[in-house]
C-alpha cells in the first residue's frame, strides 16, 4: 500500500473509531443510571459490557493510529502487533468483569433483591439497540472503503451487544411483569458467561498474531494461485505468511529457468509482484529468486520435511 493510499484510508478508520468511542460513552452514562434505578443484575452486566466496549473502542482508536505509523529504524515491520498487546490487556479486564458479574448474580439467588422501574430499563436498552444498529451501519460503510481489520473487529464486538441488550429486556420483563424473580440473576450469569467467551476469543486472536500464525489454508491457496499464473514461473516453495494488526505479510522462494539472465528473471519477479499487488493491495510481499531445482539445505522447513506440493509446483510452509 502506498503512503497516499494509506493517507486516504486512515482518516476514515479513525472517524469510525471516534464514533464508536462517543456512542460507548453515551451508553455508559445511560446504563449506569438505569442499573442504579432498576437494581437489575442483567442491566449491571450490560453496563459492565458497555464499559468494556468503551475500552475496546479506545484501544481500537489507539491501534488504528499506531498501526498507521510508518515503519522506523527499530520497527522495520511496522507497529501492527501493538493491537494484539492491547487486546491481551482487554482480555484481563473482560475476565475480571465476568467473574464480578457472576459473583453478584449468584449472590442474588441466595438473597433476592427487588428490581424496579422496568420502563426506564427497557427504554435504555431499546435506545442502545437503535444506536448500535446505526453505528454498525456506519462501520460497514467504512469497512467497505478501507478494509480496516481493527474496525471490522470492533464491529463484530458491537454485534454481540445487540444480543446482550435483548437479554436485559427479557430479564426485566420476566422479573417484573411475569413474576419470575430468578430470571434476572439467571440472565446475569448468562451475560457473564458471554463475556468470558468473548475474552477467550479475543485472547486466541491476539496470541495468534503475536505467534505469527499462518493465514487460513483457503487464503494461502488463493494467494498462491494468483502468483502461479505468471508465465515463466517454474515453482514456489518456502511460502510463509503472517498477520500483524491490519497488515499482512507474505514471503516465498520463486523458481525460474536457471539459464535466464538476471534481468529476465527479475522481470518475471516484478510481474508476479504486480499481479499480487493488484489482487492483494494490503499485503507486503517478499520474493526470493531461485534457479529451478535449487534446494535450500540450511532451511529448517526442508529439514523437517514439511514442504508439501501444490499443482505440481513445490510449495513450502
Amino acid at each position: 500500500m502506498t503512503e497516499a493510499e494509506r493517507g486516504r484510508i486512515i482518516p476514515f478508520a479513525v472517524r469510525a473509531a471516534l464514533a464508536s468511542v462517543a456512542m460507548a460513552v453515551a451508553l455508559l452514562v445511560l446504563k449506569g443510571v438505569a442499573a442504579w434505578s432498576t437494581g437489575s443484575v442483567a442491566m449491571l452486566g450490560s453496563l459492565a459490557d458497555t464499559a468494556l466496549d468503551l475500552l475496546a473502542s479506545l484501544v481500537t482508536l489507539y491501534g488504528v493510529r499506531l498501526a498507521a505509523t510508518p515503519a522506523d529504524h527499530d520497527h522495520r515491520f511496522g507497529h501492527g502487533k501493538a493491537e494484539a498487546l492491547a487486546a491481551l490487556f482487554q482480555v484481563a479486564l473482560i475476565a475480571a468483569s465476568a467473574v464480578g458479574i457472576a459473583w453478584r448474580a449468584i449472590g442474588a439467588f441466595a438473597e433476592p433483591g427487588e428490581t424496579a422501574d422496568a420502563q426506564f430499563g427497557i427504554g435504555v436498552s431499546l435506545f442502545a439497540i437503535v444506536a448500535t444498529f446505526a453505528l454498525l451501519a456506519y462501520q460497514r460503510a467504512i469497512i467497505r472503503q478501507t478494509g480496516s481489520v481493527a474496525i471490522r473487529a470492533d464491529s463484530v464486538h458491537y454485534q454481540s451487544d445487540l444480543l446482550l441488550n435483548l437479554a436485559v429486556i427479557a430479564a426485566i420483563v420476566l422479573d417484573q411483569y411475569a413474576g419470575l424473580p430468578g430470571a434476572d440473576p439467571l440472565f446475569g450469569i448468562a451475560i457473564a458467561l458471554w463475556l468470558a467467551w468473548g475474552a477467550f476469543r479475543a485472547s486466541s486472536q491476539a496470541i495468534d498474531q503475536l505467534m505469527d500464525k499462518e493465514w487460513p489454508e483457503g487464503e494461502r491457496a488463493a494467494f498462491l494461485d494468483v502468483a502461479a499464473r505468471q508465465e515463466g514461473l517454474r515453482g514456489i516453495h518456502d511460502f510463509r505468511t503472517r498477520r500483524s494488526g491490519s497488515h499482512d505479510f507474505a514471503q516465498f522462494h520463486m523458481e525460474v529457468d536457471r539459464d535466464l539472465s538476471v534481468a529476465d528473471a527479475h522481470e518475471i519477479v516484478e510481474s508476479v509482484e504486480k499481479n499480487l499487488r493488484r489482487a492483494y493491495p494490503r499485503v507486503e510481499v517478499l520474493i526470493h529468486l531461485d534457479p529451478e531445482g535449487h534446494v535450500d539445505t540450511d532451511n529448517p522447513l526442508v529439514e523437517a520435511d514439511v514442504t508439501p506440493h501444490w499443482f505440481g509446483k513445490r510449495v513450502g510452509g
